[in-house]
């Protein structure tokens, strides 16, 4: 079985390498709040004691070594368990995870962000025979997972009724839109745009006036190459999710109406020049040092990294400022940011896993109420104070040492979780800000993931990354010009005899049984 899935899935690696090309191929704690569920179970992990074996653990990308990090020394102190981490490359982490699972690499735990093209990934590994069936596991070794992990993220991470991957429940937020160079909308004498047509106005300014001092070197829009679909600005036309409701039926983007207004908007700030001219080749890295080294007017930016940017763009500009657009309205009147609900991340077990028992009781320990919580925020009065139902972290030593946390996560407390998580976004004021306003702010411009939940709809997961590649590389290709729009009806009927009908069919079919 695991051969044949492996041949499968070296087709699909080399198949989503191939397209990926043509785009330039992330204690004294016990008085303070929240203090309910999961009950200890140090007793139970003690009777499973003896010889420990080394575990190897694939992680998501991160700046850090994660096995010289602080929470690693900690969690092996508290556990009982010596890890060697890996980690997953930062740009397209799933040609890589691909080749991992299909090639039977060892690792006893591998975690993924959970988004949806990320969940149906890890689905489409579980249908195809690559993970360990984790309902048994945890029914024997897993007490501190039933009680901690919301039964409902458990429910959503189930495979034909089988439990395969520990979910990491989100925190729903905006992660993503606009940055503005403040100092440059001051130089041209502008307000900041809050339609399509103030955006195109100021993109206009900062390439002709210059406001960066970079002649005609000035790009006035920078975005990544593997993100033809710039956020903000697809949500002034309708389309702020992957798949959004219209007219009562989720319908994907590439089928819903609004996409060659879309395209057509674009593709024409692509002509005059208003959106980076080699952002098809651009990475994640490539857009961000074009925006620090004072190139850019506007980038695409998650709010996690305000603090690095800001810190980066100042060294080399100190008289730049930076702000977040306000969700811009298109001609419609249609607005809206995404905002992630679901998944943050799911943590599965590979067959190939030498370990898998000792896995899941990792997992287990570091749901142990006092350990979750000193990985997630450290120690009261060390990393964090606890005043008036509010955590705010000590600094320097909260950043220095759970800066990170987050990605050691497999599973949460979450009924305490989202009260510990305030600690993290108060570390920096600047990053609490840029949160603040992405979401409390323009709160009620989210649109939340309407898929976020969805249980595992075979077709539908079966199909996702093969699709969203389609899609992200054709429109790539129509906005640089190297299709014409006039083939877009050929398009869709590819994307729908290549699993598209089949999956807004069933997408649709659950849908109308989730809305009652």
């Amino acid at each position: 079985m695991l051969k044949k899935y492996n041949k499968a899935m070296l087709l699909t690696v080399a198949a989503c390498l191939s397209v990926s090309s043509l785009v330039a191929c992330s204690s004294k704690n016990t008085t303070t709040g929240g203090s309910t569920s999961p009950a200890s179970t140090t007793a139970a992990v003690a009777t499973t004691t003896g010889p420990k074996p080394e575990l190897r653990s694939l992680q998501i990308w991160q700046q850090e070594d994660y096995n010289t990090y602080p929470v690693a020394k900690f969690l092996e102190q508290k556990t009982g368990y010596k890890v060697k981490y890996d980690m997953l490359p930062q740009d397209k982490p799933q040609d890589k995870m691909n080749i991992l699972i299909a090639s039977g690499e060892p690792y006893d735990v591998i975690t993924s962000v959970g988004g949806t093209d990320f969940k149906a990934l890890y689905a489409d590994y579980a249908k195809k025979g690559a993970l360990v069936d984790l309902g048994p596991l945890i029914d024997k070794f897993g007490p501190n997972i039933k009680s901690a992990v919301d039964p409902e993220a458990l429910e959503a991470a189930k495979v034909d009724g089988k439990l395969y991957a520990i979910p990491t429940k989100s925190i729903p937020t905006t992660s993503s839109s606009l940055y503005i160079r403040q100092d440059w909308l001051d130089k041209v004498g502008m307000k900041t745009p809050t339609t399509l047509d103030e955006l195109v106005a100021v993109l206009k300014a900062f390439k002709e006036k210059d406001p960066g001092g970079n002649a005609d070197k000035n790009i006035p829009l920078t975005v990544r190459g593997d993100a033809p679909f710039i956020d903000n600005i697809v949500g002034a036309f309708g389309m702020p999710n992957f798949w959004n409701n219209v007219n009562g039926k989720l319908t994907p983007r590439i089928q819903d109406p609004a996409y060659k207004d879309y395209v057509n908007f674009a593709q024409d700030l692509f002509k005059q020049g208003l959106i980076d001219k080699e952002f098809a080749a651009n990475k994640d890295a490539t857009a961000k040092e074009k925006f620090t080294s004072g190139r850019a007017g506007i980038i695409m930016l998650n709010w996690s990294d305000v603090p690095v940017i800001i810190d980066a763009l100042v060294k080399n500009v100190p008289t730049a400022k930076a702000n977040y657009l306000p969700a811009l309205k298109g001609k419609d009147g249609k607005i809206g940011l995404s905002a992630n609900q679901g998944f943050d991340r799911i943590s599965f077990i590979p067959k190939a896993s030498k370990h898998p028992e000792d896995a899941i009781k990792w997992m287990n320990a570091k749901l142990e109420k006092d350990t979750f919580k000193g990985m997630a925020i450290g120690e009261e009065n060390k990393h964090f104070t606890f005043k008036d139902g509010a955590y705010t972290p000590i600094q320097p030593i909260f950043t220095d040492e759970r800066n990170r946390a987050n990605n050691f996560l497999m599973g949460t407390d979450d009924k305490n979780y989202p009260t510990y998580w305030q600690a993290r976004v108060r570390k920096d004021l600047r990053l609490f800000e840029a949160w603040k306003f992405m979401n409390v702010t323009e709160a009620n411009v989210r649109v939340l993931d309407p898929l976020g939940f969805a249980p595992y709809l075979p077709e539908f997961s079966k199909n996702f990354q093969q699709l969203n590649v389609m899609v992200g590389d054709y429109t790539t290709k129509l906005l640089f010009g190297a299709e014409p729009l006039s083939g877009l009806d050929a398009f869709i009927a590819k994307y729908k005899s290549s699993g598209g009908d089949a999956s807004v069919k069933e997408v649709n079919d659950w849908y109308a049984t989730a809305k009652k």
